[in-house]
């Protein structure tokens, strides 16, 4: 698979979620099996690597990415939340995005106390989002060494503000 094709698939929808805002839009590659499956395979091959226990999804979009992975490689998967969408009890992180602020959960319960685990968003912008998932993954004992994101908006410079490794497969 050509990386170059996926980048030419991501659309630009200016003014979402809010004024200002130029949103990255990955559905055009989820549409076309090819490039969608090649990057899930890229993906895996680099958690392969690392040799996670876990994938971490961020809700919502690292939920497309996150669980073919742990699928493909036969490991758990864990989600994070938006805070009041899991069920059971939860640590929280609020954090700011690059259009306002934001909590995530994660159940206290997700990771076992020394597992391994990747964490797996699309965008990394500002690094408010991955940094509080890897702040909730550590409260649960885990350990994160390396956050993937399908593209890094190199503008924002959120792998700085990020307490883990990053790998971008894109960087836009």
């Amino acid at each position: 698979m050509d990386i170059n094709e996926v980048v030419k698939s991501i659309r630009i929808v200016n003014d979402f979620p809010d004024k200002g805002v130029s949103f990255k839009d990955i559905t055009p590659i989820m549409k076309n099996p090819e490039l969608f499956n090649g990057t899930i395979e890229i993906m895996a091959e680099i958690v392969s690597r690392i040799g996670a226990d876990y994938v971490a999804g961020v809700d919502a979009r690292g939920f497309f990415l996150a669980p073919p992975i742990a699928y493909l490689l036969g490991i758990g998967f864990v989600p994070i939340r938006k805070k009041g969408k899991l069920p059971y009890n939860c640590y929280d992180c609020t954090y700011n995005l690059e259009y306002g602020q934001s909590t995530l959960s994660i159940h206290i319960d997700a990771v076992e106390n020394g597992k391994k685990v990747v964490i797996v968003d699309d965008v990394l912008a500002t690094g408010g989002t991955l940094n509080a998932c890897v702040d909730l993954v550590r409260q649960c004992g885990g350990i994160v060494e390396t956050c993937i994101c399908l593209m890094e908006l190199n503008e924002f410079s959120g792998k700085d503000n990020v307490d883990a490794d990053v790998i971008s497969l894109i960087n836009i």
